[in-house]
Parts: C-alpha cells; structure tokens; sequence
C-alpha cells in the first residue's frame, strides 16, 4: 500500500536510519543536509567515526528544495575554487553512490536583459577565465537558438559548458547511503538539542536521545544553525529568506541547457519536466534576528532593496516566543518543527508562470504538476561560513550558503572535513572564516548576476 508524502516539497529517497545511538564518535554532524551528509562521507571515507544527527530526514528542508543547479557561472568568485572541487566530486557520485542524482552537464545560460548586466557577466566572464573555466559570451541570436522561438529581446549573456544540473531529491540522499556503507552513523528524528561543553570546549552534543560524546562538532543546520549557536554564546549573522519553485509536468521543449532569465529561470529535469523558479523577488519575513543582526545586513538590504519584499506577522511572533532557549532536558523548538515545510508565494509564482509561458513557445500550454518552498540560510556578504570558531575549540561551522549550496555542497563537505581531521585545506578556507564578522573586516558583497 503507497503512503502518501506529507510535505509540499517533491518525494525524496528515503534514507534508512541507524538502530542505536552510539556513545561517542570523533566527529558529531548537526545536520542532515547535502553539507552535512557531504562531509559525513569525506570523514567515512578517512576512517573516521562520524555521526550524523538531523532533526527531521535527510534532505527534508532546501537541500531537497532547491533549484539543482551545479554552477560556477555567475558564483561569487571567493567559492570558484570550492565549486571546481565540487564539480570533480559531483562527476564521479554516479560511481561512487551507485545512484544516478541526475547529475547531467548541459551547461548554464544567463541571458540579460540590459546592456548594464551585459558587462556585469562580461566581468565576470573575464575574472573567472583566471580561474582556468571555460566561459562564452552569447549573442542574441545565440540565446535565441538554445531557446526556439523566444518571444522577448537580449543582450545575449554568458554560457559556462561545464556546468551542470542534478536532482535534490536524489543527491542528499545517495551521499548520506554510501558515507552509511563507509561506517558513518545516521540518525534521523534525533533533534540536537545544545553542545555539550566542558572546561570551555566541545565535547559532544546532547540530542533528544540523550548524550553523544564527541570531540569535534560540525553545525550545519541551515537555517537553524544562528538559533542553536546563540545557545553557546556564538553570534552567527544569519536570516533566512523564502525560495518558491514549482515543476511542469514532462514536455518535449528542446532545452537542454539550464538557462537563467530575469524573472524566470529553467532546468531540465530526469524525469522530463522543467524546474522552474527566479530570484527577481524574495520574501523576506522580518523576525527578531532581522533587528539582531540589521548593522550586517543593512548593506546587502540596500543593494538589494528592489528585489525583496517584507512581510510582517505571524513568523516574528513564533520566533520571540517559540525559539526561546530552553533547558537541555526539555523538549526543544527543532523536535516541535522536525521539517520546515513553508508555503511557496503563490502571487509570485503565477507571475514566473506567466514570464515563462510568455516567452518560450514549447512551454505555453505545459501543466504544472507542483509547487513548493524552502527556506534559504543567508549570510550578510552572500557566501557560507566554513570555519573553526576560536572561542571554543572542537566547534566547527558549516553554514550560510545562502542559495549556492547545493551545487558547492560536496566541496564544501570536503572542506569542512580538512578542518575536522587537521589535514590540508583543499582550497584556502580565509574567506569563509567566522571571524570575518568581528575582526573588522570590511564584508563585500558581489553583485554579478
């Protein structure tokens, strides 16, 4: 007998969790999403005892929400280096897994719209060659071919061929299966309720299953992690903000490429339909930590301000009373909302619906098999927090990936595991370090797309 999925998000592969709860571990990951479970199969692979502990199922929040995209087109050109070493992870999963994410290298398009943007991606296009990556800048007519019949005017846009696309619903998943064969433990419907902390460093975690020892923790909550640092006396600047999506049924439109517009944005999925989504609009809900944290944030506010819309109600309520710290025998907010499970923007959806129907004529008439919304970790410069904390040892952040990080997460899992174990960064790890909020740092936004 089928049993229905009671969340708004497509069905994703479930993953079976472990029987016991073990005693002690090397390293405790609080987190079961691709960041999490990405860094749970590098520390398998190395031998080392790792555990990962989620709340709800693996996947079940933006990991298994987002858009699938694998890209270094228009990426903030501090993540190039992790994302090339993601793209040589992400090429070898099918073997590695066993599973086909879905993992297909078509290339991403963005078009722009004005000749501002044009030079914006030819910026861009210029600092990422130093990077070796092959990127082609586009004339009209050559967006135009990849997208027959395309009922609006460009100014062409760029084209990276080694980029890539991948199912979210498979990806976390497969990852978390195979870092299971390799000895790691995961443990699902197992809220970390606090650290453990003894004489001023980690030394485990305490979940809803009680204690598990561990010398090193890894916090890669989403948009929980600002909420269950804040415990511990670690200020993590983070917000979060609403990403709708939805999919059409299977069409035969002839796009292979993932191609981002203005207002709308394509990606071809396995099983024949479209993911359709846009970052023109983002709903912003203003919640205690927007005042919190406003001094960091201000700046991105203002560069932004045109593309966000601010909704005030219910969401500031339930964060000033229901995220209230609690003691660690009580039942905490992350076993009360075991999925964050929130409902697309409807409005904004309808006007993507109508951007796509309009300009691309294989997609006028296609149905729209489902809708849904995830919650996107944000960060004041836009880019992840991948970083020891100083203050207390044994604690490391992965975090913040603010919309990139699906596509970053399985470098950013390798990163984070180099921190775990003392081994040789992969790539310089300085321009993810938490301490870029306190150190004076001036915190930079780019703004390529």
């Amino acid at each position: 007998m089928s049993v229905s999925f009671p969340y708004r998000m497509p069905p994703i592969t479930p993953v079976v969790s472990a029987e016991q709860v073990p005693s002690a571990v090397n390293v405790a990951i609080v987190g079961g999403g691709i960041i999490g479970v990405s860094a749970a199969f590098e520390l398998a692979r190395r031998g080392v005892r790792v555990a990962v502990l989620e709340k709800g199922f693996v996947g079940g929040e933006q990991s298994g929400r987002n858009w699938g995209w694998v890209r270094l087109a228009g990426r903030d050109t501090r993540e190039l280096p992790l994302m090339l070493q993601s793209h040589s992870i992400w090429e070898t999963l099918h073997q590695e897994t066993g599973v086909d994410v879905g993992y297909r290298k078509r290339g991403i398009i963005y078009r722009a719209k004005t000749a501002q943007a044009r030079e914006r991606y030819d910026r861009w296009a210029g600092a990422a060659r130093d990077f070796g990556i092959d990127v082609r800048n586009l004339a009209h007519d050559d967006v135009a071919h990849v997208v027959t019949g395309l009922g609006r005017k460009t100014f062409g846009g760029i084209f990276v061929p080694q980029d890539a696309a991948a199912e979210p619903q498979l990806a976390a998943p497969a990852i978390a299966a195979r870092a299971q064969r390799d000895g790691a433990v995961i443990l699902q419907n197992c809220a970390v309720r606090g650290l453990d902390i003894e004489a001023g460093r980690v030394a485990g975690v305490v979940t809803e299953k009680g204690r598990i020892r561990a010398s090193t923790v890894i916090v890669a909550g989403g948009v929980w992690s600002s909420h269950f640092l804040r415990r511990h006396g670690v200020r993590l600047p983070q917000l979060k903000v609403l990403s709708s999506v939805m999919r059409t049924a299977p069409v035969e439109a002839g796009i292979e490429p993932t191609v981002g517009f203005s207002d709308f944005t394509l990606r071809k999925r396995m099983d024949g339909g479209y993911t359709v989504a846009s970052s023109a609009t983002s709903l912003v809900d203003i919640v205690p930590d927007s005042f919190r944290f406003f001094r960091e944030f201000f700046p991105a506010f203002r560069m932004e301000r045109k593309s966000l819309t601010f909704n005030f109600g219910k969401p500031f309520f339930d964060a000033l009373i229901g995220h209230r710290a609690r003691s660690l025998t009580e039942k905490s907010i992350y076993e009360k909302i075991r999925v964050l499970d929130p409902s697309p923007d409807k409005s904004f959806l309808t006007k993507v619906e109508a951007h796509m129907r309009a300009s691309v004529p294989a997609l006028r008439d296609v149905a729209i098999a489902q809708s849904w919304g995830g919650m996107i970790d944000t960060m004041p410069d836009v880019i992840p927090v991948i970083s020891q904390v100083e203050a207390l040892p044994g604690l490391i952040i992965g975090t913040g990936f603010s919309g990139h990080g699906f596509g970053i997460g399985p470098g950013a899992g390798r990163l984070l595991s180099d921190l775990a174990t003392g081994d040789a960064p992969c790539v310089d790890p300085s321009p993810f370090r938490f301490s870029r909020f306190s150190d004076g740092s001036r915190l930079e936004i780019q703004h390529w797309l």
